[in-house]
This record gives structure tokens, C-alpha cells and sequence, in this order.
């Protein structure tokens, strides 16, 4: 049996360069992976799939990435053995935070070893593809990295400073597909990847946050007008920069540290709307090794855990 964790993303920018050929999005973004995570439990079985979740809204069927993973690592390798996928989510779904996409990477890390298969990243990595055009981001050792073709091709980017922000999620849902599929093309110039990605390395906020971008921001407010409301109060809370993540609803403000995050959250807990969720995030830098603790759920979890089964715990005296 095996635990392991998914971390959430944002997209500090994101241009979308024109439909393509086969009917996805060309775009350009800077993905940073945050340390908002959920947990995967994963136990070989014989044969069979089944997945279970904490989130009763969220579909354990075969349209869940978990198990679209599952299947294509079966169908790949030409395995016959099974796995029980049990999934805590803490993610906030359909938020624009990629929490199906890294839960289908750490399934096929997770059964990559679980059954004994020995694929390598790059094996991985195509398997990954087919599944979601931000899936293949999850796969990196860094937590930076350039996307580009549909977001699928990754240029991993190093030695860059962690930064703080505050995430707000409504309670309304987006889709991916709506979203861009309702896209127009901006009028107003946008800043260069370049420039954002160069601030970022200076450990200059106040360029970062100027140069935060996103072209499906009219969309999603279009769909969703309160993701107009929250930009305001973030704004008006003293955030350094205010964006969408990826197709929404989800808003983060960048913050000049930690501790301002921490102030601004619990100024929004207490005057935001109630509804809204609130969470302090930071760039995920857990070492492979160490320990990890969700600082949204107090629990530890490491990266990959080898849990024992249940059949194999010592007996206790009663």
C-alpha cells in the first residue's frame, strides 16, 4: 500500500495563441505547483479498479482521471493486476488548480511502483499526455515550469524563490472546455513570459505582479461575476497582484511574504463572504525524502509512503 500527495498549481500566466488544427488552444504559461494538496491511497489488488473519495460531489466513475490513468497504465504495459484508489481531496474541483491532473500523475506514480513496473519519467510522461494538457507539469522535479503547445511541453525552470500568496475559491464551478471554448482574443498588449519569468528570478514583486497575466480572465467573469468581486477585495486588502488560475474560478493574491498572507487571510475570513474559501498557499518545495505537513489539514503525509496492510499489523492485546 502505498500514500502519496498531489499538489495544486497556478498559472501565473497564461496567453492563449490561437485555436488549433485538432481543436485544442495553443498557449503560453508559467506554472508554479503550491503546496495545497490532495492524498492518494493506493492498494494492489488482483484484478479490478475501484476508486473512493471524500468529496461525495466528485464522480468515481471511469470519467475520473484517477482511474483514466489506471487504465491507460494498464493498457500500456499489458498489466493485469488491479488497485483500490482511496482519494482525500482537498483541492477545490473544477477551480482551475489542477487537482484531477495531478491526481492522475501520482496514480501513475503511485502504481508505477505499486506494480513493480519500472517505467521511467519520459515512459510516463507520454502516458501522461493523452490525459490532460497540464498533466505532464506534475510529472517535474521542479516546481517552475514554462508550458507551451497545448501546456504539455514543459521547459522546467530552476533555482527561482518560493512566494506567498492568498487562493480564493467561490463556490461556483467552471469548465476547462467552456471557458475556451467562449475565448476572443484580447485587444490590450500583454507582457512577455520573459518579463514575468525574469522578475520572478529578481525576487521582484512589484514587476511579478504587474506582469501577471491571464487572456481567459473576460470569459470566466462572464460566466462567473463574482471572480470580478474577489479581484476587488483582494485588491482592496493590499494584495501586490490579482489573477485567475488557469480556467477559474479560482483567484490568488500575491503577497510580499508569509506572514502577509497570513494577515490578509484572516482579515478575508472575517469580512469576505462566507461562502468563499480562503487558504494561505505557498510553492511546494517538499524533498522526495522528507516529510511533508499539509498546513491545510494538519496531517503528514511523505511524497510516496510504503503503508503496511492491514492483514500484516501486529495483533494488539485486548
Amino acid at each position: 500500500m502505498l500514500s502519496l500527495r498531489a499538489p495544486a498549481k497556478l498559472n501565473l500566466y497564461l496567453r492563449v495563441l490561437g485555436r488549433r488544427g485538432d481543436g485544442y488552444h495553443e498557449i503560453e504559461t508559467l506554472f508554479e505547483r503550491i503546496d495545497l494538496a490532495d492524498e492518494l491511497t493506493l492498494e494492489s489488488r488482483p484484478s479490478g479498479l475501484t476508486l473512493t473519495c471524500t468529496d461525495p460531489t466528485l464522480s468515481c466513475g471511469e470519467d475520473n482521471l484517477v482511474l483514466k490513468a489506471a487504465r491507460a497504465l494498464q493498457e500500456t504495459t499489458g498489466v493485469t493486476l488491479g488497485a483500490h484508489i482511496h482519494l482525500i481531496k482537498r483541492i477545490p474541483v473544477a477551480a482551475g488548480l489542477g487537482g484531477g491532473s495531478s491526481d492522475a500523475v501520482s496514480t501513475l506514480r503511485g502504481l508505477n511502483q505499486l506494480w513493480g513496473l519500472g517505467l521511467d519519467d519520459d515512459r510516463l510522461r507520454r502516458i501522461a499526455a493523452d490525459l490532460g494538457s497540464d498533466v505532464p507539469f506534475f510529472l517535474l522535479d521542479t516546481p517552475w515550469a514554462i508550458g507551451r503547445g497545448r501546456g504539455e511541453r514543459c521547459e522546467p525552470l530552476t533555482d527561482l524563490p518560493p512566494l506567498s500568496h492568498v487562493l480564493v475559491v467561490p463556490q461556483e464551478r467552471l469548465s476547462t472546455r467552456e471557458v475556451y471554448g467562449g475565448f476572443s482574443p484580447l485587444t490590450d498588449p500583454a507582457p512577455s513570459i520573459t518579463m514575468v519569468v525574469h522578475a520572478l528570478r529578481n525576487g521582484s514583486l512589484g514587476e511579478l505582479a504587474t506582469g501577471l497575466w491571464n487572456d481567459l480572465e473576460p470569459e470566466a467573469i462572464r460566466r462567473c461575476p463574482v471572480i470580478s468581486r474577489i479581484q476587488l477585495t483582494l485588491r482592496e486588502f493590499g494584495c501586490l497582484g490579482i489573477r485567475l488560475s488557469g480556467s477559474g474560478p479560482a483567484v490568488f493574491g500575491l503577497c510580499r511574504s508569509a506572514d502577509h498572507a497570513s494577515e490578509l487571510s484572516a482579515r478575508l475570513r472575517e469580512h469576505a463572504v462566507p461562502s468563499w474559501r480562503t487558504e494561505i498557499i505557498q510553492t511546494d518545495h517538499p524533498s522526495k525524502e522528507a516529510a511533508w505537513r499539509s498546513p491545510k489539514s494538519g496531517c503528514r503525509c511523505e511524497r510516496v509512503r510504503v503503508l503496511p496492510r492491514p492483514e500484516d499489523a501486529a495483533p494488539t492485546g485486548g
